[in-house]
């Protein structure tokens, strides 16, 4: 099922999005999050603290005067053993800390988003020859909240083929939004990540988000801003990153959404992973075909 247009009731509630200076309204949060003004940071950081109940007692640093800068403490390190690694031979772990959006199967060529919505693989990645790995096979949605722990890690070992950056707008992610707006993960900006591993090519899709103020990942550091008018993509022949599973590949800068792709028949979806369930970095979430 194509992407569906949205109704007059989700229309009146996502319409101010379309008007917001969203890029603009971003670098502004990026400088923001960057300032090292004692009083500012600190300020910015208890109340998030506070709002969103954020569990300080992982954390590698507890003290929040002693983080840099915001962004420092929204990317905080987390204590040795605070997220167990699942370690079986063909399990699967979680790249983030969120809730499962959506998980699935990926029905020629389409993607499921929410509420009769869906995009399609080849928008999402940049190209129909990118997708053509991914067709038929398996894709998990897995939203971070503010709350949320913001550094990401693979689900499998695996060797970076290819990096692309695609433009895009940046709408909000939550739930909302992304019931309201048909195609919402293929038309915000994003950081695509391409591995070959031992179920064979997996994607990672870090998805931009308003007042994202930044894409990171660890072979190449910041990776938007800026933002760009065109694809940009990376390959690595030579010398090709190779991580392992549990190693951290990336972070976002503020919360947004990561988007998980595997081809068809490599692997299945642990019982219990499903729309809604709340999810940790390392825990089982599949296994590897055998």
């Amino acid at each position: 099922m194509r992407a569906t247009a949205m109704n007059f009731n989700e229309a009146l509630k996502v319409l101010p999005q379309y008007l917001l200076p969203q890029h603009a309204l971003s670098n502004l949060m990026g400088r923001l999050t960057h300032c090292e003004n004692k009083a500012v940071k600190n300020l910015l950081i208890r109340e998030i603290a506070k709002r969103y109940k954020v569990n300080l007692s992982e954390a590698l640093e507890q003290n929040l005067d002693a983080f840099k800068h915001f962004n420092a403490f929204f990317t905080r390190e987390l204590k040795p053993g605070a997220r167990p690694l699942c370690e079986g031979r063909f399990d699967i772990a979680s790249p983030a800390d969120g809730v499962v959006s959506q998980a699935g199967t990926i029905v020629d060529g389409d993607i499921f988003q929410a509420k009769g919505k869906s995009y399609t693989a080849a928008a999402l990645l940049g190209g129909t020859e990118r997708a053509e790995a991914f067709k038929n096979g398996q894709f998990a949605t897995i939203y971070l909240s503010p709350k949320d722990y913001h550094r990401l890690h693979m689900p499998l070992s695996g060797t970076l083929t290819e990096m692309v950056h695609i433009p895009g707008r940046l709408f909000s992610v939550n739930q909302s939004t992304t019931n309201a707006i048909p195609g919402l993960f293929s038309k915000n900006e994003r950081v695509c990540c391409f591995f070959d591993t031992e179920a064979g090519p997996m994607a990672l899709v870090l998805v931009g988000a308003i007042l994202v103020s930044g894409i990171e990942t660890v072979w190449h550091g910041e990776v938007t801003p800026p933002s760009i008018a065109n694809l940009q993509s990376w390959t690595y022949a030579e010398n090709a990153p190779v991580l392992n599973k549990g190693e951290e590949m990336g972070r976002f800068n503020m919360g947004s959404t990561i988007i998980v792709l595997f081809g068809k028949d490599k692997m299945q979806w642990q019982a219990g992973f499903q729309a809604n369930s709340p999810i940790k970095v390392g825990e089982k979430i599949g296994l590897i075909a055998i």
